[in-house]
């Protein structure tokens, strides 16, 4: 099928062929018909399947179809598109620009982080798209500076991660003064019982699409554990990154802190990185993801909050320095790499202390990881499990002990500093004659993807998402 198939006018079609689509990913082929149908939509797409265009094109299409009619002559915001960050925010306004430059329509992005006077005089000079943070929208609207009563589309990006990060009552605020006659449109790559009430609340009478399996990861994205202790995490990385020669590898962390300390040991080893996080200025932030874009960096490093909006076609290589606090981060984390249909790889290095961590995710995404156990980094099996801090620079963020059972990473431990969490890939033929085979574990059902079979684990407790929130509003 073709883009011009699903209804989109020419002007839409040749501005994304320019950018090298020819073909719609399955959620542009459901989305776009929904959209353009008029009512509400709950799409659950994974982050890599081209949902933006799946939203973007069709807003396009529907914005461009009537005729735009100024008030007190300004042009008004008919379409409202909340994002949880800003650099999530920067790509969709981008894809809005891309996708619609032979179109007459205007858009803006506003987030925190940057001075609100420039975005005062754009908002003044009217534009038909809004793409914006919560927390930053909330100030133009204290200030009267953003006039939302002719919104007729609405669009929530990413509605998990906004609820994860408690923007719940942001959006509260929003909605409550937006039209009450307008188009709804949910997006999320998880369905939490969060998101289900919030799309009752929301949404009347919705359309559903689903794309992939809910709460799954993408198919193409090969994914691979490596136990090793908490204090040769940095050496193992360092590792990967020599042994086989990455030139762009996506590394998370769990802090701020671990971001910038494992920059500077990686800058030691001679690879080239750079951190992106919270506490980071906007023109670092955007500077750090321009080189790392460019092929400048060898290594981005990041959290999962400054990571949302990272689109970086073919980029091979994800790594999990540090597990995510929350199972859903995973999906989102791998699913930077393996975009719209490429394939692409996630390694997680996995200390004794995140065994649990580990044991939800796989329940969360119901299937069994690979392990592979690098030569020269064997994990100590007689290790004891440390709590770990699950918020960076103290803040009441509490801690969560990992041990109990057996299971896999059970053999990983070590002593010394805490250590990040970086994605990386473990496709096939990576590291031949460099590491042991991936183990299959013992027992329990037939693994997926031609793996050995699952071990069976005890149940593990998994922490409230507002235990891991990161402070601050991440306007």
């Amino acid at each position: 099928m073709s883009f011009s198939a699903l209804g989109l006018s020419e002007e839409i079609v040749r501005a994304v062929t320019e950018q090298g689509y020819t073909t719609p990913t399955p959620i542009q082929t459901q989305a776009v018909p929904a959209v353009l149908a008029g009512g509400d939509l709950l799409a659950g797409a994974q982050t890599g399947t081209g949902k933006t265009a799946g939203f973007t094109l069709p807003l396009l299409q529907r914005l461009s179809s009537v005729e735009r009619v100024k008030i007190n002559g300004h042009v008004p915001i008919r379409a409202l598109i909340l994002t949880p960050t800003r650099e999530l925010a920067a790509q969709v306004e981008e894809s809005v620009r891309l996708y619609g430059k032979y179109l007459p329509l205007t858009s803006a992005c506003i987030f925190g982080g940057v001075g609100i006077n420039p975005q005062i005089r754009q908002l003044k000079q009217g534009v038909d798209i809004l793409v914006a943070t919560p927390g930053r929208l909330l100030d133009h609207m204290q200030q009267n500076t953003v006039d939302l009563r002719n919104i007729q589309v609405l669009i929530l990006d990413e509605a998990d991660r906004m609820l994860d990060m408690g923007f719940i009552r942001d959006i509260k605020k929003i909605l409550a003064i937006l039209p009450k006659k307008r188009q709804n449109l949910l997006f999320s790559a998880t369905f939490s019982d969060e998101i289900k009430a919030l799309a009752d609340g929301l949404l009347n009478s919705p359309a559903m699409i689903e794309v992939a399996r809910r709460n799954s990861t993408v198919e193409v994205i090969g994914q691979k554990i490596h136990p090793v202790d908490r204090d040769k995490k940095h050496p193992m990385l360092a590792h990967l990154i020599n042994t086989h020669k990455w030139t762009q590898v996506l590394v998370f962390t769990r802090t701020k802190h671990g971001a910038n300390k494992l920059v500077e040991q990686l800058e030691r080893d001679g690879i080239t990185a750079m951190a992106i996080h919270g506490n980071k200025s906007q023109a670092a932030r955007t500077r750090a993801l321009a080189e790392f874009k460019d092929g400048k960096l060898q290594a981005l490093i990041a959290t999962d909050i400054a990571a949302r909006g990272i689109d970086i076609d073919q980029l091979p290589h994800v790594v999990n320095y540090d597990l995510p606090n929350v199972p859903e981060d995973y999906v989102h984390r791998i699913g930077r790499t393996g975009r719209a249909g490429a394939t692409g790889s996630a390694v997680s290095l996995v200390c004794v202390d995140e065994r649990d961590m580990l044991h939800d995710i796989e329940r969360f995404i119901k299937r069994e990881i690979p392990v592979e156990i690098i030569p020269g980094f064997e994990p100590d099996p007689k290790a004891k499990p440390q709590p770990i801090q699950l918020r960076s620079g103290g803040g009441g963020g509490g801690q969560r002990r990992q041990g109990g059972g057996g299971g896999r990473g059970g053999n990983a431990g070590g002593s010394g500093g805490r250590a990040q969490q970086p994605k990386k890939p473990g496709g096939a033929g990576q590291g031949q004659g460099q590491a042991q085979s991936a183990k299959p574990r013992q027992g329990g059902p037939a693994k997926p993807q031609g793996q050995g079979p699952a071990q069976n684990r005890g149940p593990a407790a998994r922490p409230s998402a507002a235990t891991h929130r990161s402070g601050g509003r991440g306007r």
